[in-house]
């Protein structure tokens, strides 16, 4: 038997107007999904239209967003699990055995709006049972917390990637052949259903490879830690080498070039370093042209520093700075005082150039000369540093 299609006083009471103002936008052919009966894209189209009501937008302009296809992305919505609120933060609390306090915090962690906890979705509701599981498995609080920050962080990161390209690599060239609005909508749809399914087994894929390359690592690591007695460090402490690495003259790059070609040699610049780290190493993030990596062993990422500058030839350089020394560990990024002065030896770099401090010195093999450069004086800290520029051991 054929599911029954809301009315239009439920779909007004879901999208937030009236039933009235509902028939009146059908009236006026805002829209076109509408066949008499309630169908998910017609539901889509219909919330598109109040949200753009409330941000102020004439009936006529919305018509002409429609006809051109601006608004077919949106009908997208209709693929997703409704959001609708259906539970009480006490109903969550008493379904899932959390504190309230602790459901707002995994919420408000994960970068849900702050409302969130007011009204809570089926879906919501099914995140905090998970989170329960994996306390109740023995996974101490605060770690679950920082996992959480890091999930969310880099999930919203893929989920705005995901829609920016889409938008950028279908959506506009739809729109620029001048595909129909509502066929747009349905060809959009049609890929984006068959897309969907594929997308949380590739990420599973990964994930699983990946936590197997950081476990190999994290068990390599402790054993050498045992070795040395000065890294026996504080929970949440970890010794390690950090480097910086960003393109010497990329803000005059970007007015000689545009920022089109600009950003080009950023990406192959970016992927070079991912593609060229040592096992051990990897980069923790990216903040314009610059590069941060942290990696276990000191003498390898200098090694791989002098190596990247020699496959180097032509402007716009490289240039690097390294340190090694104990850093603190939150939410998946590495934080203190070794890591500003890492960043502030990398500011004192020039063009080609590798400085690293007498840590990362002490560490290294034979193979590589370091020049002393001097002590110097870095930005933000009291004492002077001694400063040395690697390069490779001539024949």
């Amino acid at each position: 038997m054929p599911e029954r299609s809301p009315s239009a006083a439920q779909v007004a009471r879901e999208i937030g107007t009236t039933a009235a103002t509902l028939r009146r936008w059908v009236a006026r052919g805002l829209i076109p999904q509408y066949d008499g009966r309630w169908a998910p894209a017609a539901i889509a189209h219909a919330r598109l239209v109040a949200r753009m009501r409330e941000r102020g937008h004439s009936l006529e302009q919305i018509r002409a967003a429609g006809d051109s296809g601006r608004l077919a992305f949106g009908y997208l919505q209709g693929l997703f699990p409704s959001g609708e609120p259906t539970h009480t933060l006490e109903e969550a609390v008493a379904d899932t055995g959390l504190e309230a306090a602790l459901i707002e915090r995994i919420l408000s962690t994960l970068g849900l709006p702050a409302g969130a906890v007011d009204r809570i979705s089926e879906s919501e509701i099914e995140l905090l049972r998970y989170s329960a599981a994996v306390l109740v498995a023995g996974l101490p609080l605060i770690a679950f917390l920082q996992l959480v920050r890091v999930y969310g962080q880099a999930l919203a990161q893929m989920a705005d990637a995901e829609v920016r390209l889409f938008h950028m690599y279908v959506h506009e060239p739809l729109m620029r052949e001048g595909v129909p609005g509502v066929q747009m909508a349905e060809e959009m749809q049609d890929l984006a259903a068959r897309l969907l399914p594929l997308t949380s087994p590739m990420m599973d894929l990964v994930h699983r490879r990946l936590l197997a390359h950081f476990v190999d690592q994290d068990v390599i690591g402790h054993m050498e830690a045992e070795l040395d007695p000065r890294d026996r460090l504080a929970l949440g402490h970890l010794r390690v080498a950090v480097a910086f690495a960003d393109l010497a003259g990329y803000t005059r790059l970007t007015e000689e070039l545009g920022d089109d070609q600009a950003v080009d040699i950023v990406e192959r610049f970016v992927s070079n370093v991912a593609n060229t780290l040592p096992d051990d190493a990897r980069i923790v993030k990216t903040i314009g042209d610059e590069v941060m990596v942290v990696g276990t062993d000191a003498g390898a990422l200098v090694d791989w520093a002098v190596g990247f500058q020699a496959l180097h030839t032509t402007r716009p350089l490289p240039r690097i700075g390294m340190h090694f020394g104990e850093v603190l560990y939150r939410d998946g990024d590495y934080y203190g005082r070794e890591v500003n002065q890492a960043s502030r030896v990398s500011a004192r770099s020039g063009a080609g150039e590798v400085l690293v401090t007498r840590d990362v010195v002490e560490a290294a093999g034979s193979h590589l000369d370091f020049e002393l450069i001097g002590d110097v004086r870095l930005k933000g800290f009291s004492g002077a540093t001694e400063l040395f520029l690697a390069r490779a051991k001539e024949d």
